[in-house]
């Protein structure tokens, strides 16, 4: 069992987490850095950097909300060029299917930066982090390993050319956590406007002959507290692991980020659950599937008076 530490900190920086290390795989390195914008939805943007580097609750969306995933992504964009790290890979998330006909699409993604993926490595305790008073879960996830870099000005791709891009497929833990509390209530278009609601990632063991696999086997179970709280798996993904690859693939694309060889996709989320923050023996034991586990223990932190997290061996 790995356990796992959701810490609720003062400042997003003063927690780095550890990359790709002994995964060989390569990340995606952005040069372009430009000077913040001055628009309405740069400004949305900084507002969210800001405060996901101060760990700083919002307590209602900063500006104008987006009624439209362009808009959502412009915003998305502005903030993955504000933001001090590289792109490690994508989530991917499910729109509801009474809205995917307004939103003219059945997902969303957002963007997953290199610092915050970290390898489960069994046993060894992993810190995590969401935000106090902010939206803060964890996800079962099927995260697929991208097999090689995307050409820049393929933007369509069918369904079999987008499973030979899967190189492995691997169990993991979405830290879905956000600084503002009410983000996926207020829609999908708001949730991609906010890296998607990501903070994190923990990447578990390699799936053997997933493809051969009755998707009834890939199952995951959630629990709170030694009480069962959600079960699912990959069957719950409409379309499957395949399509939310081919999705990312043409999205990534046309927005100028083609996927590069190692890129990480969380492919949606087969269970949620959200620790209570107020209460430290809070644990969750999600990813669960024949032959190959992730069991991870999550406790949410306090904070002490000066802002430190109480987890033993957090300095």
């Amino acid at each position: 069992m790995t356990p796992v530490s959701i810490l609720v900190g003062k400042r997003y920086n003063a927690m780095i987490l550890s990359a790709m290390g002994g995964m060989g795989m390569t990340v995606q390195h952005d040069k372009k850095k430009p000077a913040p914008g001055t628009g309405t939805l740069a400004r949305i943007a900084e507002a969210f950097v800001s405060a996901r580097q101060d760990a700083r609750a919002l307590d209602a969306y900063p500006g104008s909300i987006p009624l439209d995933l362009s808009t959502a992504y412009e915003i998305q964009e502005f903030a993955i060029d504000l933001w001090p790290d590289e792109l490690g890979g994508w989530k991917v998330g499910r729109i509801p299917p009474d809205v995917e006909g307004q939103f003219g699409s059945d997902r969303l993604a957002g963007p997953i930066f290199a610092r915050s993926i970290v390898k489960e490595t069994g046993g060894k305790s992993i810190d995590m982090r969401i935000f106090a008073d902010g939206f803060g879960a964890v996800e079962a996830e099927f995260v697929a390993v991208i097999a090689a870099d995307a050409p820049a000005d393929k933007l369509d791709w069918t369904r079999d050319e987008a499973d030979a891009m899967i190189a492995d497929l691997r169990i993991g833990l979405e830290v879905a956590s956000s600084p503002l509390g009410t983000i996926n209530e207020l829609g999908p278009a708001v949730t991609a406007s906010d890296f998607g609601n990501n903070s994190g990632l923990i990447v578990g063991a390699s799936i053997s002959d997933w493809r051969d696999r009755d998707p009834e086997s890939l199952s995951c179970e959630a629990f709170v507290d030694g009480e069962s709280v959600g079960i699912g798996g990959a069957y719950r993904l409409t379309g499957g692991v395949v399509r939310s690859v081919q999705f990312i693939l043409e999205l990534a694309a046309a927005r100028g980020r083609p996927l590069r060889a190692g890129s990480l996709i969380a492919t949606r989320a087969s269970t949620m659950s959200r620790p209570d923050s107020r209460h430290a023996s809070s644990s969750l034991v999600p990813a669960r599937s024949p032959a190959v586990s992730l069991r991870p223990r999550v406790r949410p932190a306090r904070l002490d008076a000066s802002g430190r997290a109480q987890v033993p061996g957090w300095t």
